[in-house]
């Protein structure tokens, strides 16, 4: 009587159900570790490197068409044409008539091409032999090999940089110690700064420099005209080191102790204060630190003006709420605030800083995230005055690529400047000082890379998504106009493979409103009846934003999802390269995580794909912050997430880097950073916890990982643990780290021993609602279903 009702049960449940699965099991292991080597070269024409001629009006690259074939295009950018450089057809006839050997044409044998100056021809260079296609006659002619061949005029690919630049645009600095005249020598003696010149042989200039507070020989700056100099003086600050053992070197039986120089979040940190001297008197001019007085730790760079009048600094004010341009009078040392940027958060200096002084007009370039997105403003450098905001809009500038003075024009990255595409996408444009111009070089639904022709006339775009293998366009750099379209790459082997395309998925955040962004990774055995548990990578570092955008043949979250898991990868709230209010969220609150708009998001995401199952918990990983926010995930919403795997945490901000940590908690040190702490939190875990960490690792403290055992264990908590004897900073994503977390993964979502016989292990029924009595999921052993 049990059987029969056990079985109608289970006919009951397999009718009217989606799923019947078992995963985790050899094969799918298997099918994982073999999906890189699986998807490598599958995809075609994607790749264009183009070879200019030396008028920039042509060039010419090879394609990869297949796995073992390409074909050789000539694009003329001026006509705007793309053709085959030569019939390859007629070329692997005449090669294989020289040779006696048959040449195929789709593999032509092939090493560079020359694009003949002042004539319609192409040269082409085998390995053994060089030919001239004539392409007015199509003929080809073997050159003779005692005679000198053709050279090719080749085009300067450098671009060099703007007079008065280094080679990555920014402003030269007046050279150190020796003065631009040659006749003077600033030097560093025992601390102090000292002088030698005409009427000087080791003269002291200010105050004696001591062990504390002292003088350095790199950061001393003289004026163009060689009468001043500004050194600057450094405070010391406290040492902080931190030791660990290696307990296995490789080189000896004994262990070894390690020790290196750490700060972290309230320290007391070394500070530079620039002091000015006139070099014919020796004597100082004393600059009041009143603007300054509590910088950071960089030592400030010094920026002379070209008439030797004023120099600049930027001040970083630690906490990172303040950041100043300062002038100060040569003359007098009087100092001035030409910007003043202030935020009731932070200031991101270390990501969103742009500093470009423009002496011949008096102007200065300024970034700034103050109208709620990072933009541009054009400031008069004496005054400060705001002349302009050069770029404005609900967009954000990525980065500057160049400033060209004499056009007055600004090259940059944006994102979402496309209001209709991905916010995160990087488009390139540029725009005129006054804010006028604004032209978008790139166009496609994509993020883009570039390369520009040497000329700078005209851009070989190439742009792709998670979904969308790379498309490479040629386009006018002067209009932004599409020129030609260059390749679409062929997918069509990769998705041979069974590949399942990345789903890129948007719901709404916490408030309701802001869209969140995120990809959704399936493994190749998906079908129509099954539906998966769902495992989340994440890693929410302020300091950028991570889900993948650009076209890869595989990710490394689709690996674990192979074995039998729906991977997720989210960028919430918190993260970068969205609105100041967007990235606001994580000021004094990294435990926040995003977890606020991770959670609904993967729930709207199982509403509409019913293979994804967050009903019986979901797993999480990440390394370092993200090691730091999967803990935290089992702790702070232990409800939603069950199982997390963490690799080397910075489980609590007090143990971590300083600048990393100050920036984004702030300084002083406040409760906050204790009410957040992993380790503050520890006895509210739930779930399945696996922990690791590199005993040797000197990027964050392994120590923050072993507080966080030591608060588990005194709360009772059971866990799992490891520790890789010599391993370093993400021991995780070692072979060996990343097999231990497929398995952990695999015992407690999956509920089966992993690598197990195929069919072995949990049967997993989903009931339709309405069903009576099996509105929720239900899980029987493989064993128990063979003895029933």
């Amino acid at each position: 009587m049990l059987r029969t009702t056990t079985a109608m049960a289970v006919l009951l449940l397999v009718t009217n159900t989606r799923l019947l699965i078992a995963q985790g099991t050899q094969a799918d292991y298997d099918r994982a570790d073999k999906l890189r080597q699986s998807t490598r070269n599958t995809v075609f024409r994607k790749t264009v490197k183009p070879h200019w001629d030396s008028d920039g009006n042509r060039f010419w690259y090879k394609v990869a068409t297949g796995p073992e074939t390409h074909e050789f295009v000539l694009v003329d950018a001026a006509a705007g044409s793309r053709d085959a450089a030569f019939d390859h057809d007629e070329f692997a006839k005449a090669l294989a008539k020289d040779s006696g050997k048959e040449v195929q044409p789709d593999a032509l044998p092939v090493t560079e091409l020359d694009l003949a100056a002042g004539c319609n021809c192409i040269l082409i260079r085998t390995k053994s032999a060089t030919w001239e296609f004539d392409r007015t006659s199509e003929k080809f002619t073997k050159l003779d090999p005692d005679n000198k061949e053709r050279e090719v005029e080749r085009p300067d690919a450098r671009v060099k940089p703007p007079q008065g630049a280094d080679k990555n645009g920014r402003d030269k600095q007046p050279e150190g110690r020796r003065s631009p005249d040659g006749k003077w020598r600033a030097f560093v003696s025992d601390h102090s700064l000292r002088l030698d010149g005409p009427d000087a042989k080791g003269v002291m200039l200010g105050s004696r420099g001591t062990q504390g507070n002292r003088y350095q020989h790199n950061h001393v700056s003289w004026s163009p005209d060689s009468k001043r100099i500004v050194a600057l003086k450094t405070r010391a600050g406290e040492e902080h080191t931190v030791s660990f053992i290696e307990s296995a070197p490789d080189d000896q039986l004994q262990p070894k102790l390690h020790s290196h120089d750490y700060l972290k979040p309230g320290d007391e940190i070394p500070q530079s204060f620039p002091h000015l001297f006139h070099a014919e008197t020796q004597t100082e001019v004393s600059v009041s630190d009143e603007l300054f007085p509590n910088p950071w730790l960089q030592p400030p760079q010094i920026h002379w003006a070209p008439d030797s009048s004023r120099f600049y600094f930027v001040y970083n004010q630690r906490g990172h709420q303040l950041l100043r341009v300062i002038s100060v009078d040569a003359e007098s040392g009087e100092a001035t605030t030409i910007v003043d940027e202030a935020s009731e958060t932070f200031v991101d200096y270390a990501y969103k800083q742009f500093f470009r002084l423009l002496h011949d007009t008096h102007e200065l370039i300024w970034m700034s995230e103050r109208d709620g997105w990072n933009h541009l403003y054009l400031y008069d450098s004496i005054s400060g005055e705001v002349k302009k905001q050069i770029t404005q809009g609900e967009w954000v500038v990525r980065r500057v690529e160049r400033v060209d003075t004499d056009k007055r024009q600004i090259w940059f990255r944006a994102s979402g400047i496309y209001p209709e595409q991905d916010p995160y996408y990087i488009h390139f444009c540029r725009i005129n000082f006054d804010g006028s111009g604004l032209t978008m070089l790139t166009a496609g639904d994509g993020t883009h890379s570039i390369e520009y022709s040497p000329d700078k006339r005209f851009i070989v775009d190439t742009y792709s998504r998670v979904d969308l293998p790379p498309v490479t366009e040629l386009r006018s750099v002067e209009t932004g106009e599409l020129v030609c379209e260059l390749e679409k790459a062929d997918w069509s082997r990769l998705l041979e493979t069974g590949w399942q395309v990345p789903e890129r998925f948007v719901s709404k955040g916490r408030d309701g409103e802001t869209d969140i962004h995120g990809v959704i990774f399936r493994p190749t055995t998906l079908g129509p009846s099954q539906i998966f548990p769902v495992i989340e990578k994440i890693y929410a570092g302020p300091h950028g934003s991570f889900v993948p955008k650009s076209f890869s043949e595989v990710f490394s979250a689709q690996e674990i999802a192979e074995i039998g898991f729906i991977v997720v990868q989210i960028d919430g709230m918190g993260t970068s390269n969205r609105s100041k209010a967007f990235h606001d969220v994580c000021w004094k609150n990294l435990g926040d995580s995003g977890f606020p708009d991770r959670i609904p998001w993967m729930r709207a995401a199982a509403e509409m794909y019913p293979y994804m199952d967050v009903s019986r918990g979901v797993g999480i990983y990440g390394g370092s912050a993200g090691g730091q926010s999967s803990t935290r995930a089992l702790l702070a919403h232990g409800d939603f997430y069950t199982v997390a795997v963490s690799d080397c945490g910075c489980h609590d901000n007090r143990m971590d880097k300083i600048w990393w940590n100050e920036l984004w908690m702030s300084w002083p040190i406040g409760p906050h950073y204790e009410e957040q702490s992993n380790v503050t939190n520890a006895h509210r875990l739930s779930g399945k916890l696996f922990l690791t960490v590199g005993e040797v690792d000197r990027n964050v403290d392994p120590a923050s990982t072993m507080q966080v055992v030591a608060a588990l264990v005194k709360a009772e908590k059971d866990f799992d643990l490891l520790v890789v004897p010599g391993g370093g900073h993400g021991v995780g994503e070692s072979p060996y780290g990343k097999r231990r977390r497929r398995d952990f993964f695999v015992r407690h979502l999956l509920g089966v021993e992993p690598r197990g016989e195929q069919g072995a292990g949990w049967i997993i029924f989903k009931a339709p609602p309405g069903t009576s009595g099996l509105n929720s999921p239900h899980l029987r052993s493989a064993s128990d279903r063979d003895q029933n």
